[in-house]
């Protein structure tokens, strides 16, 4: 008995003394910018890594000029209270170096303009959690990574386990109101309880290879002088954001987000193969989150839109339905449903700013490998000219159009609408012989090739004999 209460004083002691040296975030104002470097310094010897950051997300946290209309909205409604707690992902240099607030920037340094840099993310040598950027940073002499044999003769280099980890990158993905708790951004945490953490599959491992959906290496140096390895991660760090990446002019980093979009979900198509004219026609879609290790869409979700545009039309070209079509202004016309979440402000209203909510109205984002479906009902006019294509095409945008014109006038930003994936079948008259239904159900475009190849064939044919 005397043995196990002197078992239970040390582990006492053990846990008081482990919670009076846990380490805290570094606080605004701790530090000075001047305590950084700049990435002038760092493309000396990392010209190829910092090529990759220049121009991304990342890179522009802070200019985003979404961000920044968002930003000086949230600003204003609250008073000021979510000046610090936005910065702290969007610009953390200023804010532990106490140069935000104010909210204009007006006390920002260059280096703190950069967002989230090189020595920023390689000084983090440590973290209190995540969410809500609880990160602890050393600003110095020695860099953070991933490699516990690095050398450098410019500064010292160690090992830090947490940037081998979606931890690292759940610090700012993953964020709570600072105010009443609502979770705003919950990547991190679907990505904690998905299959992809149980398997082992980091952010780092879709987010930072040449791989988009799964690991794959990229074989290299991680600076000049330094020694090849199996593999170096990428800095692009590319998530879906051909919006704004289009408006900074960073069209290879546009093009990458696209490449992402297009490989995060996949469809499915069940409908009749044959329809008589006078009745109505049902077609399932069903939509697989098949590539993202989070929900989709992902972020500030409640200004992300997915949705489905189903199309029916005959072969004499006539539109015989259309679901989720955007008219000549951006607004979505019909669509079954819109894939996001929808946040309420303190009245029970639906709100997009994240800054105002206190609740969750609805929330029908598609998880990491779920599966969901939609059924779209049409009629087929008696004058129907067969064979008739259904077409159903998965889009994406970052925000509604209404929204960026309103914050940046009519006319100014057209946000892309993003086909991240489609699939098409083709529905028969019941009169044809069963023989003659060549063309391919559930085979996307297979028409148009069909037709190419021959008009290729004849091509060949008349040059050879023109030859002859």
């Amino acid at each position: 008995m005397k043995h196990v209460s002197i078992f239970i004083l040390i582990a006492v002691i053990m846990l008081l003394l482990g919670c009076a040296n846990a380490a805290e975030p570094t606080a605004s104002g701790e530090l000075s910018s001047s305590d950084f470097t700049g990435t002038d310094r760092c493309i000396q010897c990392h010209a190829i890594i910092h090529s990759q950051w220049d121009g991304t997300m990342h890179s522009n946290a802070y200019t985003d000029p979404f961000y920044l209309k968002e930003f000086e909205t949230a600003s204003q409604d609250t008073d000021g209270l979510i000046d610090s707690f936005c910065s702290r992902c969007h610009t953390p240099i200023g804010v532990v170096s106490g140069e935000i607030p104010p909210a204009d920037g007006s006390r920002l340094s260059g280096i703190a303009k950069d967002g989230v840099q090189c020595d920023f993310c390689h000084t983090v040598s440590g973290s209190n959690g995540t969410g809500n950027a609880p990160f602890i940073v050393t600003p110095g002499d020695t860099k953070w990574g991933p490699f516990n044999d690095s050398r450098s003769a410019y500064h010292d280099s160690e090992y830090l386990d947490l940037h081998t980890k979606s931890e690292f990158c759940g610090m700012c993905h993953e964020v709570s109101h600072p105010v009443n708790g609502l979770l705003i951004d919950d990547t991190y945490p679907v990505w904690k309880n998905s299959t992809y953490a149980q398997e082992g599959v980091t952010c780092q491992d879709c987010h930072m290879t040449p791989g988009i959906t799964e690991f794959e290496a990229n074989p290299g140096r991680s600076g000049s002088g330094a020694p090849k390895r199996d593999h170096i991660s990428l800095h692009s760090t590319v998530g879906g954001n051909a919006f704004v990446t289009g408006i900074l002019g960073a069209d290879d980093v546009k093009k990458m987000a696209i490449e992402r979009l297009e490989k995060a979900a996949t469809l499915d198509m069940s409908s009749p193969e044959t329809a008589h004219t006078g009745e109505d026609v049902t077609v399932e879609v069903s939509i697989t989150n098949s590539g993202a290790g989070h929900n989709i869409p992902t972020g500030v979700s409640e200004i992300r839109q997915i949705w489905l545009e189903v199309r029916v039309t005959d072969a004499g070209g006539r539109e015989i339905y259309n679901a989720g079509r955007t008219d000549n202004k951006g607004g979505i016309i019909s669509a079954l449903k819109i894939y996001n979440n929808v946040l309420g402000d303190d009245q029970g209203d639906p709100t997009l700013s994240f800054w105002l909510a206190d609740r969750v109205l609805s929330d029908n984002r598609i998880g990491p490998k779920e599966t969901v479906s939609e059924e779209h009902t049409f009629f087929m006019p008696e004058n129907t000219v067969y064979p008739v294509t259904v077409d159903a095409i998965l889009k994406y945008r970052s925000a509604p159009q209404e929204l960026i014109d309103h914050l940046f006038g009519e006319g100014v930003h057209e946000v892309p609408v993003i086909d991240m994936a489609e699939i098409s079948n083709v529905i028969y008259d019941p009169g044809s012989p069963p023989g003659s239904r060549t063309e391919s159900r559930s085979s996307p475009g297979f028409t148009i090739f069909i037709a190419v190849a021959l008009l290729l064939i004849i091509y060949v044919l008349k040059n050879n004999k023109k030859g002859g």
